[in-house]
């Protein structure tokens, strides 16, 4: 107990030291202040000195030409010699303003921005953060700090092993090395990991986590945050948010990182950036959907959230303490536009500052109240144009503020009261604009501090240092990295502005040409840019060069741990995904790639672009194959494939068109020639498959359209053109549903396939040959229908342990194969929140990666099939997890419903009125399928009844060689789950299929004929003769007894086609033809005022 007080006490008599050491930084200067503040011309004089004397600057940092630096130097000593003639008249008013600086001083000190941390949340290390005295006496310093050090000591009393539990010291990024792999991180419990993100958002600034232990940067990439040593080249990921992250913010020690979104779920969470953890978590800080901005103050204790639209709100929460409920708001009015940055005052954190584009917002909030102000200005008010505002700060030591603006102007704010002479030091909400000062001629994107240097930076990536008189220090340029969007600065706990010997500082700006002594720093670009500069030596290296527009192309190396990545910018990278490392990349001019597919072999990567053009490249260098590449098309290109021995080149275009190229032999001509091209299709083409015909081992090109037709191409084709492709089969393989995708079946079955997924949420396997439907199931169903699916290769049997990857909209998983319906088969995890765009998977079998589209980023997943095998397992064997899937489970009443008229159905197959024995078993005849089908409420199409049968008939017959010709209740479930609609029949399909009908509503109310409703029924679709419409009408009507002809009633024609004239209306409408006609039960709205959709209340049976 007495080592632990001596130690406080030494940490304690340190801090009183530091706190009677003198603070350059907080005193106010003088000289700097009148010369803002009375000269407003002469300071924008000195910088129009210094514009034009930096305008012939046309070295890289000013530092290294030192003839040039003195001409500068000789420049600004004769504009500070200009200012200092002007204000010598006023040498009294300095001496009074002086006067009341001193006197102001110590009650601008005397606020809560140097208040201590909670215990819990600071590092007991480090002496707790006040801020320095400016004219305090040494007694008093004394006593301030004495009081610090009982407390401390009496709380030490209390807790003996306060010490002993103090948060870590800063370590490298949190990971954990795993002897089968060298990615980063824990082996999450699920069957996909996410271990690396490529790309960046480069809408969010990025931020800088060194601290003198370890050189990193944090940025957003889609939904998680990445914490990256770009020292060490690693990764942590910190996931958590179900939207991308819309902002960030990290303490000045950098330990503490904030993370907002906006979304649904949205979420705030803080995040310990010393062992990677999220230490707080704000659920649904604003109900409207997430948080723009966040900012914190400089002692971490409070942190600030601006809310997302309609109406915004300004919120300051005690995180420390309480996550759930702000200490204080106030909401802001729609006419503000939308403000997207804060700032706190490090002085006085009571005063905070927030902006949009046009309107800057002052508050000051305390006990648990909140007001603002919000000055207006104009360019009529100094007849000098504004801009749009970007970023606001506070200056140090005066109550002014600046907002930089988007034509390089500089808005000074000030309290709103009379000017005098006397330079105000107490900070107010209530200001007004002071003047414009214009810095520069471009415009400004970045406004921040660091020490004693107001910091900008602008579209021509210029960074540039100011003093708190506006004067110029320095200026870094040509940085070549594009419009600079965020500067940020490591935290050096052992910095001073004094330099050490031998120091390689560049000299300012100034007369004396001081030593320019300044934190390293880190600047992020438009261009999706990142840059760490080394201020001693002025050393540049480039972190990360990312895709700056949308990623949709992506593709897998067949035999090589390689990805390629395209963009829209043009941009075609490719990574090595096990070293993390960029091999090569190459921008192609005026171009956005959509699509790019390595060939077979991994030998080339064909390149499609939104205008049509194909390029084919090698996948070493990324030199053109193809002279000019391929101009065959005016569309986007979808897809491109290659066939199995690379002899044939498929592309599909968005004008519902496929291209072939066919392979050269001959030396010394182009790789790939034009070989035909068809249009086949009327709606997009959805997917494009090269397959293999059985006998002959030769390429089969097939293509899927939304117009649900499967098209097979001749590639040989001989005709009176040139044109060697063109149709050899047509089959339309869907009715209502509309395939999205398709993919090869993998040998786990003695009979060839490929596999299709529909917006039903069906997965259907086709024989490849006769195009019959063999097999129906229900997919995945997590919020979206399958996009894109592949089978994940394997180095082992190819006939076992086979699973499927697939994206949705906004996410990606796995499923096993073979697929059965069973839910506790398939995963799913949310990758890209904004959408997917596209899947690939290494050769291997390893990893999945995913490309996120606009959010610019793909994700690389690790498989852990461990997991998902597990999970399947829980799920239960043979028909337990069918059971679920039925309402009620298998003590339900529409099981014991189901098992009933599964008996029944024997019956009636014996015949209903027999009075012979009849013999009852546990399987039903097939053909007594489609009647319990409908007796459960499922309503298949003729269509649908044709595929269950031959799924039933076909399903042993490799092995068994005939068919079966019967069911048991197991096998009924299943095929009842599987077929059905995934999420039952709803009013509004209903109400979308008479609409079909009808034609579009007439003023909100859609009425169709009833001999035109009789002609389209029975020509239209399926065909009905008019004998089974008059009897299905008439059992609908209730003319018939239930079940008709089919359960052996007689049936009168004439009768029933009487009654229906009678009984249906001449003019029927929906409510009319689904509640009366079809005995379903829904209600219709009459249309509000604003909305002519008709709204469906409520559905049943």
């Amino acid at each position: 107990m007495a080592d632990e007080e001596n130690e406080v006490s030494k940490i304690m008599d340190d801090q009183t030291s530091k706190e009677q050491s003198p603070a350059p930084e907080q005193d106010v200067d003088v000289n700097q202040s009148a010369a803002v503040e009375d000269g407003a011309e002469n300071t924008e004089a000195a910088e129009d000195d210094e514009e034009a004397n930096t305008a012939d600057d046309d070295v890289e940092f000013k530092a290294d030409e030192d003839e040039q630096g003195d001409e500068e130097t000789d420049d600004q000593d004769a504009s500070q010699a200009d200012a200092t003639e002007e204000t010598a008249a006023d040498t009294e008013d300095k001496e009074v303003e002086e006067t009341n600086a001193e006197e102001s001083a110590p009650t601008a000190q005397a606020t809560e921005g140097g208040a201590e941390m909670p215990p819990s949340t600071v590092d007991s290390k480090q002496p707790a953060q006040v801020p320095p005295p400016t004219v305090e006496s040494k007694e008093d310093s004394a006593e301030a700090a004495a009081a610090p050090q009982a407390s401390m000591i009496e709380e030490i009393d209390k807790n003996e092993n306060s010490l002993t539990n103090e948060p870590p010291a800063a370590p490298h990024l949190p990971a954990t090395e795993r002897s089968h792999t060298s990615i980063e991180g824990q082996m999450s419990t699920s069957a996909l990991n996410i271990v690396w993100s490529f790309g960046l958002n480069r809408t969010v600034p990025v931020l800088n986590l060194s601290d003198g232990v370890r050189q990193a940067i944090m940025y957003p990439c889609a939904h998680v945050g990445i914490m990256y040593d770009f020292k060490n080249n690693k990764q942590h990921i910190l996931q958590a948010h179900l939207n991308p992250i819309t902002c960030s913010a990290v303490s000045q020690d950098k330990r503490w990182l904030v993370t907002g979104d906006v979304g649904p779920d949205a979420m705030v969470n803080i995040w310990d950036t010393y062992t990677g953890t999220p230490i707080q978590t704000m659920f649904d800080p604003n109900p409207q959907g997430g948080v723009v901005a966040v900012a914190l103050t400089p002692d971490s204790r409070y942190l600030a959230t601006l809310s997302a639209l309609p109406i915004q709100t300004l919120a300051i929460w005690d995180w420390t303490v309480d996550g759930d409920v702000p200490i204080c708001s106030a909401d802001l009015k729609p006419e503000y536009g939308v403000q997207n940055f804060i700032y706190f005052d490090p002085t006085d954190i009571h005063h905070v500052v927030t902006n949009s584009e046009s309107q800057v917002i002052f508050y000051h909030w305390a006990d648990g109240a909140m007001e603002y102000f919000a000055p207006p200005l104009s360019d009529q008010d100094f007849n000098k144009p504004v801009g749009r505002y970007s970023q606001s700060l506070f200056q140090m030591g005066i109550a002014r503020a600046l907002t930089a603006t988007s034509i390089g102007n500089l808005v000074v704010w000030d309290n709103n009261r009379p000017l005098s002479k006397i330079m105000d030091v107490n900070q107010s909400a209530d200001k007004k604009p002071l003047k414009i000062i214009r810095v520069h001629d471009k415009g400004i994107n970045v406004l921040t501090t660091t020490d004693e240097y107001i910091v900008i930076g602008d579209i021509s990536g210029h960074v540039k240092f100011f003093d708190q008189g506006l004067r110029l220090i320095y200026w870094y340029r040509e940085f070549s990295a594009g419009p600079c969007t965020a500067i940020s600065f490591a935290h050096m706990p052992d910095f001073s502005l004094n330099p050490p010997e031998g120091h390689r500082y560049p000299s300012d700006a100034t007369k004396q040409a001081k030593p320019f002594v300044v934190r390293d720093f880190i600047v992020g670009t438009a261009i999706a840019v990142y840059c760490s500069i080394i201020t001693s030596g002025t050393q540049l290296k480039i972190i990360h060069r990312e895709h700056d527009s949308a990623v949709h192309a992506l593709a897998a190396h067949p035999q090589l741990p390689i990805i390629a990545m395209g963009s829209y910018s043009g941009l075609l990278k490719l990574w090595n995904y096990r070293t993390k490392e960029s091999v090569c990349s190459r921008v192609f001019e005026k171009c956005h790639i959509h699509t790019c597919t390595f060939d077979p072999k991994g030998f080339y990567i064909a390149v499609g672009c939104t205008n049509g053009a194909v390029y084919l490249v090698d996948s070493v260098a990324l030199l053109d194959q193809i002279q000019g590449g391929f101009k065959s098309a005016r569309d986007c290109i979808t897809h491109i494939a290659f066939s199995h021995n690379s002899r044939y080149m498929a592309t599909a275009d968005a004008g519902f068109t496929i291209t072939v190229y066919k392979r050269q032999r001959k030396e010394g001509r182009n790789l790939y020639t034009w070989h035909g091209r068809y249009r086949s299709h009327y709606k997009p083409i959805r997917d494009l498959l090269f397959d293999v015909h059985l006998d002959t081992n030769e390429p089969k090109l097939l293509s899927l359209g939304e117009d649900r037709m499967l098209i097979e191409y001749d590639l040989n084709f001989h005709g009176k053109t040139n044109n060697k492709v063109w149709p050899s089969a047509t089959d339309r393989i869907e009715q209502g549903a509309i395939p999205q995708c398709m993919t090869r079946y993998p040998p786990i079955t003695k009979e060839h396939f490929f596999l299709t997924a529909t917006d039903q949420f069906k997965l259907k396997c086709f024989n490849s040959t006769t195009k019959m439907c063999r097999k129906t199931v229900l997919g995945p169903t997590y919020g979206s229908p399958i996009r894109k699916m592949m089978v994940v290769p394997t180095q082992g049997d190819e006939s076992v342990n086979r699973f499927l990857a697939y994206i949705t909209d906004d996410k990606v998983g796995l499923h096993f194969l073979p697929a059965t319906g069973n839910p506790h088969l398939a995963m799913a995890l949310i990758a890209h929140p904004s959408g997917i765009s596209n899947l690939a998977c290494s050769f291997d079998g390893a990893y999945l990666f995913t490309a996120g589209g606009p959010d610019f980023a793909v994700h690389m997943w690790e498989i852990n099939i461990g997991a998902l095998e597990a999970q399947a397992t829980l799920g239960g064997e043979d028909l337990v997890p069918f059971y679920g899937l039925l309402e009620g489970g298998r003590d339900g009443e529409l099981f014991a419903e189901l098992e009933d008229l599964f008996y029944y159905a024997q019956l009636r197959h014996q015949g209903i009125n027999s009075t012979e024995t009849r013999q009852i078993g546990n399987r039903v005849p097939i053909s007594e399928v489609p009647f319990i089908m409908r007796a459960m409420g499922f309503y298949p199409s003729e269509q649908e009844i044709e595929d269950m049968l031959n799924e039933i008939k076909y399903d042993e017959y490799v092995n068994l060689g005939h068919y079966q010709e019967d069911v048991d209740l197991g096998q009924f479930i299943k095929l009842y789950v599987n077929h059905r609609p995934a999420f039952g029949l709803s009013p509004e399909k209903l109400l979308w299929a008479f609409e079909t009908l009808a034609g579009p509503a007439q003023e909100g109310n859609s009425t169709i004929e009833r001999g035109d409703m009789l002609d389209i029924l029975q020509k239209n679709g399926e065909h009905m003769t008019e004998y089974e419409l008059a009897e299905h009408l008439a059992t609908l009507l209730g003319f018939n007894a239930e079940g008709g002809t089919c359960e052996q009633e007689e049936f009168d024609a004439q009768k029933a086609g009487n009654y229906i004239a009678d009984a249906l209306p001449f003019d029927v409408s929906a409510e009319i033809m689904i509640n009366e006609i079809l005995g379903f039960s829904i209600t219709t709205d009459p249309p509000a005022v604003d909305d002519t959709k008709v709204v469906v209340k409520s559905g049943a049976s």
